[in-house]
């Protein structure tokens, strides 16, 4: 099984940049994506073969998730149970006969990390929601994560330590989602491998120097950890600042 996971920056803008011609080379059977700053009716994507979800913000041209999928879910729940987080169109769940798929657009703490405890606090329910999720059948969580994890995960660590996407608190939640029974499908796979990032800056040629950040994640539960066969980033193809990252599943 086969999923993409791909912040778009703008599915409008995303579209006119090759999104479709990706999507169909890569012929997944899950296709998520973040940040899509759209409202309903606002775009019109013909995907054979795929059931479309999405999920909306109530502010308009901000934030939002969708999933395609070649099969029918045997469920679909937009947000993750908490009133504080679910207007932000941030999450969308699909469940399957062996697993739950659960999409995310984690908050950005913001330069100025204004935003810093709601996002701790978008953190701690959604730890909450995955692991009661898991308690029934294994979970794959997906989607722009907004932090590096390691100092690995990024090309400066040193100057960027305690900016937004590096703060101890931040990188703090992520071990702790992992503690609680989950992996990171791709450091599982490559726990050495350097130089592997999945956003850039829009400054002036530093992705062409792949001067970047590793923050969008396929993470799933310990008892899928067997069945990961690859776990990539596919970091020629633009349309975003963020490229999209890539999972193949043995199940």
């Amino acid at each position: 099984m086969k999923l993409v996971s791909w912040n778009v920056n703008g599915i409008r803008a995303c579209a006119r940049k090759g999104f479709l011609d990706f999507f169909k080379e890569a012929d997944a059977d899950l296709f998520c994506i973040q940040e899509t700053k759209l409202q309903e009716g606002q775009i019109s994507l013909e995907l054979e073969g795929y059931h479309q979800f999405w999920n909306y913000a109530e502010k308009k041209g901000y934030s939002g998730t969708a999933i395609f999928s070649k099969q029918q879910p045997l469920s679909v729940k937009y947000g993750i149970g908490s009133a504080e987080h679910d207007h932000e169109g941030r999450a969308i769940t699909v469940e399957f006969e062996g697993f739950y798929l659960v999409n995310v657009y984690t908050p950005n703490s913001q330069r100025d990390l204004a935003r810093l405890g709601y996002r701790l606090s978008w953190e701690d329910k959604l730890r909450e929601y995955l692991l009661e999720l898991d308690k029934t059948k294994p979970v794959i969580l997906c989607g722009d994560l907004n932090v590096a994890h390691n100092e690995i995960d990024l090309k400066n660590p040193k100057p960027n330590r305690g900016n937004s996407g590096f703060t101890d608190e931040e990188r703090g939640k992520m071990t702790e989602l992992l503690d609680g029974g989950f992996v990171d499908s791709f450091r599982h796979l490559h726990p050495e491998a350097k130089d592997v990032f999945t956003w850039w800056s829009y400054m002036n040629k530093v992705r062409e120097k792949n001067i970047g950040w590793r923050i969008d994640y396929f993470i799933v539960s310990e008892k899928l950890a067997s069945a990961i066969k690859e776990a990539g980033a596919e970091c020629f193809v633009m349309g975003s600042d963020h490229c999209p990252v890539t999972l193949e599943l043995d199940l």
